[in-house]
């Protein structure tokens, strides 16, 4: 997992600590870890900045011993990396959801992102985490369009035992949101989650109907589901959703097969919004909270 940021980070990290510091040494080798960056799935603007705010930090300064001089460049690199990955502070959830149940009110979250990220799998282990802590969630079916769409989120509620609320393919995705939501403060649930289509192929119609769900739905956070395999399209894709509809995070999925690592890196950038969560698995329990200092220690590993 993420061995080839890793690999890119050590060989210029390795190249820089025996080396002068002054750009004429510094340039060519920052940018040989710009092209190893875009290499492995950072975006251009995001390599860019890095290089460009590493170049900066380093040129002219004074360090004595080799090791103290690796130690500083490592550090440099460390706080430029963070300084992407840190968009803002990630929202607490659980606290989030317990604050709008003690004013007697649902909390609900809009979930978006392209068919194929693993949104439906992602809102199912987000349920079971929040049933865990004693939670009573309710699913919205919001993709009235993909065939199967209901099918899945009905068999994944059947297997955490949550209610899952539709209408028919072909109803008005908003529709089913804002009931669902009605539905939960009628009935004192506490969460609603809810799922929305991705299809690629007329994406204009889709953020035209992402924004109208949540026009009308209004709800608590919007979070975007980014698959970490799509390489620099998780970039693309971001930057589209979030202008499109305005996300509060983003979701990272199948981290655990990513062994490039970049996607990381261009989300946060490209979005300035934290990311909240990371997919490891296909279990329920395969979510953890996105640690922008772990990750960063984690990359720059030997």
């Amino acid at each position: 997992m993420l061995e080839g940021l890793r690999k890119g980070l050590r060989r210029a990290l390795e190249k820089i600590t025996k080396t002068e510091l002054s750009p004429k040494k510094l340039r060519p080798i920052l940018e040989e870890l710009e092209i190893s960056l875009l290499e492995n799935d950072v975006a251009f603007p995001v390599a860019e900045a890095i290089c460009s705010e590493l170049l900066d930090e380093l040129t002219g300064a004074r360090v004595g011993r080799l090791s103290d001089k690796k130690a500083f460049v490592k550090e440099a690199l460390r706080r430029a990396i963070l300084r992407v990955l840190s968009s803002g502070e990630s929202p607490d959830i659980v606290e989030l959801v317990r604050a709008k149940k003690a004013e007697g009110e649902p909390f609900s979250i809009l979930f978006v992102g392209f068919n194929g990220s693993g949104k439906t799998t992602t809102i199912a282990k987000i349920a079971k985490m929040l049933k865990d802590r004693g939670f009573r969630v309710v699913l919205a079916c919001s993709d009235t369009f993909r065939a199967g769409a209901i099918e899945q989120l009905e068999e994944h509620g059947r297997r955490l035992g949550i209610r899952v609320l539709k209408h028919r393919y072909g109803a008005d995705p908003a529709a089913v949101a804002y009931d669902a939501i009605a539905h939960a403060r009628a009935r004192g649930v506490d969460v609603v989650l809810i799922d929305t289509a991705g299809r690629v192929q007329t994406n204009k119609n889709l953020m035209d109907e992402l924004a109208k769900i949540k026009r009308v739905a209004e709800p608590d956070l919007t979070l975007l589901v980014v698959d970490a395999l799509t390489g620099n399209d998780a970039a693309v894709q971001a930057e589209m959703f979030h202008k499109a509809v305005g996300i509060d995070g983003a979701i990272l999925t199948k981290v655990d097969a990513d062994v490039r690592g970049g996607a990381a890196l261009s989300v946060a950038y490209v979005t300035k919004k934290p990311i909240v969560f990371i997919g490891i698995g296909q279990d329920y329990d395969d979510l953890r909270p996105f640690e922008p200092e772990e990750f960063t220690d984690m990359i720059l590993s030997s």
